[in-house]
Formats: structure tokens, C-alpha cells, sequence
């Protein structure tokens, strides 16, 4: 049912001038499922606030909630077609009422974290691009069909909220930006294997699926009262800037079982390294932060090793950002294990020095659907210097493209060989004694793998040719002979 309401939205927002791609499908569907969202957890509260005799505090003023705006119905439950909005007072009401009284949350919310706050973000970047009130009539009517009521129903939705993710991340040139492979999250939290009661970070989050992944490896450790909501409150933080993604990203942890995520919109190389003291770091960071140049140069003033790609701004967040003896899991450009620049051979060798950079997975082309980056994922703890790193050569021994993406069975012989580290044709150990002490050249050189033929010289190329030529001719004389 919940597939088929999805599809249906889709074919909707295909026919509204407003939806153009499939980033534009998500964030509609978003801001609509996050007020149904929010109606039954209402009525969630409202029942338990009558259970326990308690006064009930609504979150909205009652026009403004979601079954007197949205979905009217009588008694009976048949919708009340008398008050139900639609057309262009449907469109008037959105743009000009509700949408303003949303955003207005994020100056009255009591404090940063609360859901109240999370509402008034939220809605103070997205706008509604339906024009057609008809249609947006449509989609109301089928998000109303959703529930949120029991945990199946959640679990539903959040697989099916991903399937979305995905197909944007496959939609553009941005992929990566909402779109991390699960089975390569997975493998890299499996490593890292966070704890109970640990930090969990990502300030590159995007659509959450670090932290998402991360609440689904826990949670079912989480058995008593405290421990979920040690969970829920102060387990997993994020921050991310694009105002889609981080919409994307808060629905996507609400959908996993976070109900009021540590998540927040703000531009994260924006705060100074320096500044970061022990009560702002971390124990576990997970993140594939952004790839590329970053034309704001009064950010790398926010950095000891000067750059303009941000993925080196993030990598030394990344590492200040760590408790000692806090443990780390990062996807980066493969070029940075052997650029010869004065700021990666820095930040390799501040890596080196600061932490322990115990394991490189090289990830082969086409582990991100739509991006042509090769990428490896670094691991390492910080507190104690590098003495040896564990590489491995991930290859699934096919082609990997959008109908073969990479699968959990491709990552099972990474996870299990890297526990005790053990050798083989796609894994060994490098001394950092053996590195070149002046670049830190960490490339990923697999000394088991056959070698190649050594390319020939033009010359002896050239000759090559002239010879066989030769004996083309001697042939063609001899069979003119016999002729």
C-alpha cells in the first residue's frame, strides 16, 4: 500500500509544473510527510497525556494542525468536504498562513534540539512549489493515507524514504551529496563498532545515512528506559549546510525512530578549528564529506593547513573534532593519498603523527552511482601515532552500475579479514618506516598483485612493425611464385 501511495505522488508531482526533477519530488513529499508525521505523534501524546492525567500541551494552534487543514473529516471518518481546502484557497492558505506560522517556531522554540525547533528550521527553508491546487489537493489525500501509528508502519516508510534518497542520488550530478552506499556504511560502522552510550557524528551529513545506519546497528542493544533514551537524546549528532539535503536528512532520521534529532543547519567550515574545546568533541565521527574547490577563501583562515578543497577543511574538523582515543571512519578522494601539494602532504602527515591510521579501503570505480571519483575510507584513532597501515583492494570482480550496485556480500571478506588483519592477494601492511619521508605517499600499491608487462619503447615498437611487414611481403612473393 505504501509503495503504491508513493508511485501515485510521484505521478503527481510528474503533471505539476512546480516538481521538475526528482530533488524537487523528495522535498515536497518531505514537508507533507513531516506534518502527517507530526499529527500522529500529536494524537500519540494526547492519548498518553490521558492516560496519566496529565495536561496536554499541542504543538500547533488547532486550525494549523494537519486533520483541520489537510484532512477535515466527520465523525465517521469520511472526509468533511464542506472545510476541506482546495483549489486556490487550498494554495493561499499553504503560501501565505501556514508556511509563515511553521518558520515563526524557530524564534519561539524553547531551545535549539527540540522538535519545535526542528519545525521552524525545516520550514524556513522549503517553500511549496505546488501551483495547482487540485494537485496538491491529490497529494494531501494520499499522504493522509500513511500512518505512523505502529513501528512496522515506520519501518515501512523509512525503507521506502530511502528507495527516494537513492533514486535522487542517482538522479544528478550531486548524487553523492544524498547518496552514500548502505552496504559501504555499514562496513565501515561494523569497523568501527560504535557503543552504547558512545558520541556519533557526521558534519557532512547530508540525508543522515551515517547516522541513520548507526541508530539501526544500536538500537537493539538499547533494552532498558535509560539506555533508549540515552539513544534518542544523546547518542547522534549531525550538521549539514544545503537546505535540501538537510531537510531530506531530519525526515530521514525521524522515519528511522530518532524522534528529535541532534541535527542541525549551519555551515560547519565555518567554525574555527582552534576554537573546537573537549566538551565539542566526539567518539566516533562517520562521514563522505564534499568533494571539490571552495571559492570562499576567508574559510581556509578557519584552518592551520590553508586549502580550497573542502574535503581537506573537513578532514582536519574531522580530526580536532575527535576525543582521544575517539575513532574515525571517512570516505576522501583517492588523490589525496598521493598528491604532491604542500597541504595534503601536510595533512597526511598530521594524520600520521596525531593518529593511528590502521586501515585504507580503496573502493574500485563505480561505487558511487553517478560520480566518477575514486574514493578510499580512511580509519583511524586519534591520540597515538601510525606504525603500520592495514590496506585492502576492494574488487567485486564485476562492473558496478545502477542494476549491480554494491551489496553487503561484496564488503563480507573487507569486514572479516580486517578484524585481525590478516594478508592476501588484496590485502598487506605497510611500515610507515617504509614511506617516503618527505611526501608521505600513502598510494594504494598492491604488492601481491601480478605485474604488468613493462610498456616497450617506440623504437622497438616501429621495428616490430617493419619486420612483420617484411614477412607480409616474403609471403605474398612466394604464393605469386606458385601462381
Amino acid at each position: 500500500m505504501f509503495e503504491q501511495t508513493f508511485k501515485t505522488l510521484d505521478d503527481i508531482m510528474f503533471q505539476e509544473p512546480g516538481c521538475n526533477s526528482e530533488l524537487d519530488y523528495a522535498e515536497q513529499s518531505s514537508w507533507m510527510l513531516f506534518l502527517k508525521y507530526l499529527e500522529d505523534l500529536e494524537d500519540e501524546r494526547e492519548a498518553e497525556a490521558l492516560m496519566d492525567g496529565t495536561p496536554f500541551q499541542p504543538l500547533f494552534e488547532p486550525k494549523y494542525r494537519w486533520g483541520a487543514w489537510a484532512a477535515p473529516k466527520l465523525a465517521d471518518g469520511k472526509p468533511d468536504l464542506d472545510n476541506m481546502r482546495i483549489g486556490q484557497d487550498l494554495v493561499d492558505f499553504v503560501n501565505n498562513d501556514l508556511m509563515p506560522y511553521l518558520r515563526s517556531f524557530k524564534q519561539t522554540a524553547p531551545d535549539p534540539y527540540s522538535i519545535q525547533a526542528k519545525i521552524g528550521e525545516i520550514f524556513g527553508e522549503v517553500r511549496n512549489k505546488f501551483g495547482n491546487g487540485y494537485m496538491l489537493r491529490d497529494a494531501l489525500d494520499k499522504i493522509d493515507e500513511l500512518s505512523f501509528g505502529t513501528q512496522d508502519q515506520k519501518s515501512e516508510l523509512s525503507d521506502l524514504y530511502e528507495t527516494r534518497i537513492k533514486s535522487m542520488g542517482n538522479a544528478g550530478r550531486n548524487g553523492g551529496q544524498y547518496y552514500t552506499p548502505r552496504p559501504l556504511i555499514r562496513a565501515m560502522i561494523e569497523v568501527v563498532q560504535p557503543q552504547l552510550g558512545e558520541t556519533i557524528y557526521d558534519p557532512a551529513a547530508g540525508s543522515a545515512g551515517f547516522l541513520c545506519e548507526a541508530f539501526d546497528y544500536l538500537k537493539h542493544k538499547a533494552t532498558t528506559p535509560d539506555t533508549r533514551q540515552q539513544l534518542q537524546k544523546h547518542t547522534f549528532y549531525g550538521k549539514e549546510q544545503a537546505p535540501l539535503a538537510y531537510v531530506i536528512g531530519l525526515m530521514n532520521m525521524i522515519l528511522h525512530g530518532i524522534e528529535a534529532p541532534n541535527y542541525l543547519r549551519t555551515d560547519t567550515l565555518s567554525e574555527r578549528v582552534a576554537d573546537i574545546e573537549e566538551k565539542d568533541r566526539f567518539d566516533i565521527i562517520l562521514a563522505n564529506p564534499p568533494f571539490g574547490t571552495n571559492k570562499n577563501k576567508q574559510l581556509q583562515q578557519n584552518f592551520p593547513v590553508k586549502s580550497s578543497e573542502s574535503a581537506y577543511m573537513f578532514l582536519q574538523h574531522f580530526i580536532e573534532s575527535l576525543k582521544a582515543g575517539g575513532r574515525a571512519a571517512v570516505v576522501i578522494k583517492n588523490t589525496f593519498l598521493s598528491n604532491t601539494d604542500g597541504a595534503s602532504i601536510a595533512l597526511r602527515r598530521q594524520l600520521l603523527q596525531d593518529c593511528d591510521l590502521h586501515t585504507i579501503l580503496d573502493c574500485p570505480g563505480g561505487t558511487f552511482l553517478g560520480a566518477g571519483v575514486k574514493t578510499v575510507v580512511l580509519f583511524f584513532e586519534r591520540g597515538r601515532e601510525t606504525k603500520d597501515i592495514w590496506y585492502y583492494q576492494l574488487d567485486p570482480g564485476r562492473n558496478m552500475g545502477k542494476t549491480n550496485p554494491l551489496n553487503d556480500k561484496d564488503l563480507a571478506e573487507f569486514v572479516e579479514m580486517q578484524r585481525g588483519r590478516a594478508t592476501g592477494d588484496k590485502a598487506w601492511v605497510v611500515n610507515v618506516g617504509d614511506l617516503d619521508e618527505a611526501t608521505c605517499d600513502l598510494s594504494v600499491k598492491n604488492p601481491n598483485a601480478p605485474e604488468e608487462a613493462p610498456l616497450r619503447a617506440p623504437q622497438e615498437i616501429i621495428a616490430d612493425m617493419l619486420a612483420r611487414d617484411s614477412e607480409t611481403a616474403e609471403i605474398l612473393r612466394k604464393i605469386e611464385g606458385m601462381l
